[in-house]
């Protein structure tokens, strides 16, 4: 197991920590509800530096990225930054990504942290062609996400950079807590606002304790990755491995918004076709309608108790104090308003199709 630059000073701190794609992580410090809730009312700390940064770069940067993303690119300028996902040559999807545009002919790619080497290779397999130039710099950088309401009231201290300024999917590179030429990022996966912090390893526990020290009136708080899940699924975001695989594909997962055909990209004519004509089965949202939690894997019957789907995330949701989930089921079986049944041990719960997001702030 990896360790991330802040492992000792989460296991000061009492943390839980977990093996989680590849690296030791911390999972929770009080508990996912308490540190949910510090997120959605206040301010709240993650350490998310397992994820991977690529920098692609030259005059030819623009050609891979719109080679092997879905989306735009083009649309990108300096200081902008766009969601994405890499479909492969068979329907599905390599991985989900954010894209910085840090300066002329230079991105920033980042990519879940189980995935680093997998879409190192695959892009790679394309700039074969292109020759960009790529760095791996993974191992060398730091990510903190700095999530809640108060976020931009806290952490105003520490920077000469306006906070209120920064735009959703928009960043500074700016100093920031005595450092200088950090990426400030307005993104983030909690739906609370806030921001995402790069800078070095070397860099980033003298951050941390400086964003502690700024917070402290603001009631801020360590956040594991227990509360970080429970929080995206109440947007109804998806997360790789879970509800997008290399076997699901864009369209039938929502994300026709960032697939755009204006390109040629990876697959894409394929994909076309996919959108035009529709997809078989679709990923949906829903709320139990009695008590009980839905798991990842559990399976989605209908009235008859026939299975049609499945589960891909489901927990309770803390801010609205039911269970939630994700899931894939036929199209023909996917209105808003449907009545579906999840199978929890030897019943089958009755829920209801609903539309994103679960929670609404």
């Amino acid at each position: 197991m990896k360790n991330t630059a802040l492992t000792e000073i989460h296991e000061k701190l009492g943390a839980k920590l977990v093996p989680f794609a590849g690296f030791n992580m911390p999972v929770s410090y009080e508990g996912v509800t308490i540190e949910h809730e510090t997120v959605r009312a206040g301010v709240g700390v993650f350490d998310v530096s397992h994820m991977g940064e690529f920098l692609i770069s030259g005059p030819n940067a623009l050609s891979l990225i719109q080679k092997v993303s879905s989306n735009d690119a083009s649309k990108l300028s300096i200081g902008k930054a766009q969601y994405s996902c890499m479909p492969n040559e068979t329907g599905g999807i390599v991985d989900d990504l954010i894209i910085y545009q840090i300066k002329e002919e230079q991105y920033l790619l980042v990519v879940n942290a189980s995935n680093i080497e997998k879409d190192w290779n695959h892009i790679s397999k394309y700039n074969t062609n292109i020759s960009a130039d790529m760095r791996n710099i993974s191992e060398d950088y730091s990510l903190l996400a700095i999530q809640g309401p108060k976020a931009v009231e806290a952490m105003q201290s520490l920077t000469n950079v306006d906070l209120a300024t920064i735009k959703f999917y928009t960043f500074e590179v700016a100093p920031f807590a005595g450092i200088d030429n950090v990426i400030i990022s307005a993104t983030g996966y909690t739906g609370s606002g806030g921001f995402e912090i790069y800078c070095k390893n070397t860099e980033v526990a003298q951050i941390w304790t400086k964003v502690f020290e700024a917070g402290e009136d603001f009631g801020i708080k360590p956040i594991g990755l227990a509360a970080r899940d429970t929080l995206r699924l109440e947007m109804g975001y998806c997360l790789y491995g879970n509800d997008i695989n290399d076997t699901t594909s864009p369209i039938e997962a929502g994300l026709g918004w960032v697939t755009k055909f204006t390109k040629d990209f990876v697959n894409s004519e394929n994909l076309a076709i996919e959108k035009a004509e529709g997809s078989s089965r679709k990923l949906i949202a829903f709320e139990l309608d009695e008590r009980g939690i839905p798991r990842h894997d559990y399976e989605i019957v209908n009235a008859a108790g026939e299975k049609i789907g499945i589960v891909t995330s489901g927990t309770m949701s803390p801010s609205i104090g039911k269970g939630i989930g994700l899931g894939y089921v036929p199209k023909t079986a996917s209105a808003l308003g449907e009545k579906i049944y999840i199978q929890i041990r030897k019943k089958a719960i009755p829920a209801t199709i609903v539309k994103l997001p679960f929670y609404k702030n």
